[in-house]
């Protein structure tokens, strides 16, 4: 099953229209999602405020699919906070994709309420929605901040720690959640567990931007590169294309036993935040020869991080299928090339 599973989901898919929901689907993962599916011919709504998404990234999507295949895209502007527009986007839809959340671990610390609401209030109008239309699964977008302290790694999906921010701790709640609404309304669910996303779309302009294009940006601006910590800390760092599909396996599985369950999707490789500079500016030496290399700024270790993450992957693998095509290395250079085209576009 491994070795196709995605291939398959995508014929299977071609074959059969359904009809999707995306929520946060002007952030860069949503609009991944928006355009691979547009691609696969199915239907899709989308729904955003862009208070952390943007237009820009559907305007993206729709020059990159067939005039056809965009008109079975309808969106609507407005938040996961009101209930009715919350239940107006699941209206016929089969299968909910809900990425829309107000990440970042800073963002939360300095802000836990509005976090809070949209990461649980918000989370839970779609719960609702999703039970009360009757869609056929409800697939959502966790995350490694689950596991917390704990020291073990690799992380398994069955073994956490306690949070360490506001936003690790509204990401266990949408987990506790999605398990009550299967016991209590039968409502079915997967959860996926990601690890520091990145790829093509995702911001540079914000002030909690996520390190790789926080990182390229400012070296495409020769401006300075602040590493938090002594450059050891490490992660599992996610191409984009991988949850794409992590998303669509999870979606479509017939494996009965595979639904109402959590799983890490990472590439299952640890990377340290040096090598991440190293592989960063090398990329972009070779992609662009005019931008000025620079030593990284060391300063502080972040509050609410953890000093290492990896995933274990071996439960997507087998009960999803899920195998990623991309490791850190080829995803940082197609994150590169697309910085490099798009940033100054």
């Amino acid at each position: 099953m491994n070795l196709n599973a995605y291939q398959e989901a995508k014929e299977y898919l071609l074959s059969n229209q359904f009809k999707w929901m995306i929520s946060g689907v002007g952030g860069f993962i949503g609009s991944n999602l928006l355009e691979q599916l547009l691609k696969l011919n199915q239907i899709v709504v989308g729904l955003d405020n862009f208070s952390t998404g943007f237009k820009e990234n559907i305007q993206a999507t729709k020059e990159n699919v067939t005039s056809s295949q965009w008109k079975r895209f309808s969106f609507i502007e407005g938040d996961i906070l009101d209930e009715l527009l919350c239940k107006t986007s699941c209206k016929d839809i089969d299968f909910v994709l809900h990425q829309a959340a107000l990440g970042s671990v800073p963002r939360s610390i300095s802000d836990p309420i509005n976090s809070n609401s949209s990461n649980i209030t918000g989370f839970l109008n779609m719960l609702v929605a999703a039970k009360d239309i009757g869609v056929k699964r409800f697939i959502y977008a966790a995350s490694s901040s689950t596991y917390g302290d704990h020291p073990d790694l690799p992380k398994k999906e069955s073994v956490i720690g306690k949070p360490l921010s506001p936003y690790a701790v509204t990401k266990l709640v949408n987990e506790i959640y999605a398990g009550v609404f299967k016991h209590t309304y039968n409502l079915d669910s997967i959860g996926l567990r990601y690890f520091n996303v990145f790829g093509r779309r995702q911001t540079v302009n914000s002030s909690y931007a996520a390190v790789i294009p926080k990182w390229v940006g400012a070296l495409i601006g020769g401006e300075d590169v602040f590493i938090n910590g002594d450059g050891t800390t490490s992660r599992d760092f996610t191409f984009i294309d991988n949850v794409v599909q992590a998303n669509i396996l999870a979606a479509t599985t017939q494996n009965a036993d595979a639904v109402n369950q959590i799983y890490n999707i990472a590439a299952g490789e640890q990377t340290t935040l040096i090598k991440l500079f190293e592989l960063i500016s090398q990329n972009l030496q070779m992609t662009d020869s005019t931008i000025l290399l620079r030593e990284p700024i060391f300063r502080d270790f972040r509050e609410g991080d953890v000093k290492h993450s990896l995933a274990d992957i071996s439960k997507a693998r087998l009960a999803l299928g899920y195998n990623p095509t991309h490791n850190v290395e080829k995803g940082i250079k197609e994150a590169v090339a697309w910085y490099i085209e798009n940033l100054n576009a």
